[in-house]
């Protein structure tokens, strides 16, 4: 038996295993949309109300205030400045190069399983379309064994071929508007945590200047 019947021979179990790896792709979908949809909520505060008290105590140099508020925040934002924070004595510089590697791994666990939404959303079309393929084959199997007549069991490898694309362009759907939305929620976190970043580290050369400043007046 030749590639070509073997393919034949294999397209002719029918696509009904297609359909429901289609299923099976959508359930987890889903699955992965609570899950971070749930993830991100529960990591959402007050950016504007705790930017405001940081920037207050940061003035007043009160680091360990400071880093109290920002541990009593559930936000990533807060997780990024906190870095910054307990870095002070460091640094401005150092305590930019370690928020910025935090913000990586903020953004990692963000992004996590969002790869699984968008190979979903890329594919799910393509394996309809192997299920129409399937469908298809076997229709024209169907058509040659009854001498081209139309029988009942034509029409249904024909349906199952027109159901198999239209499941796949379902499950793919809802899989890139989430992927999408996903993308662009995290941007704007991210977005917010550099803009704290740059905060603290501006307070932080700040105090350091005034320090200088004080310094040289002693002199």
């Amino acid at each position: 038996m030749d590639i070509q019947q073997r393919l034949t021979a294999f397209a002719l179990l029918g696509a009904t295993w297609v359909l429901w790896l289609l299923v099976v792709l959508s359930v987890i979908s889903v699955a992965v949309v609570i899950e971070r949809t749930y993830y991100i909520l529960a990591s959402r505060g007050d950016i504007e109300s705790l930017l405001h008290d940081l920037l207050a105590l940061l003035k007043k140099g009160d680091l360990k205030g400071a880093a109290e508020l920002l541990k009593g925040s559930k936000t990533f934002e807060a997780r990024v400045a906190l870095i910054g924070v307990e870095s002070a004595e460091s640094g401005p510089e150092a305590a930019r190069e370690r928020m910025a590697a935090e913000q990586q791994l903020v953004r990692l666990q963000m992004e996590r399983n969002l790869a699984f939404l968008g190979t979903v959303g890329n594919n799910a079309p393509f394996v309809g379309l192997l299920g129409t393929v399937i469908g298809v084959i076997r229709a024209f199997h169907t058509l040659d064994e009854t001498a081209g007549r139309v029988t009942a069991g034509l029409m249904a490898d024909i349906g199952e071929a027109l159901v198999a694309t239209a499941i796949g362009i379902l499950v793919a759907l809802p899989a890139v508007a989430g992927f999408n939305l996903f993308q662009r929620i995290i941007r704007g976190r991210m977005a917010r945590a550099e803009a704290m970043a740059d905060h603290v580290i501006a307070s932080l050369k700040s105090s350091d200047n005034g320090g200088d400043a004080d310094r040289t007046q002693t002199d």
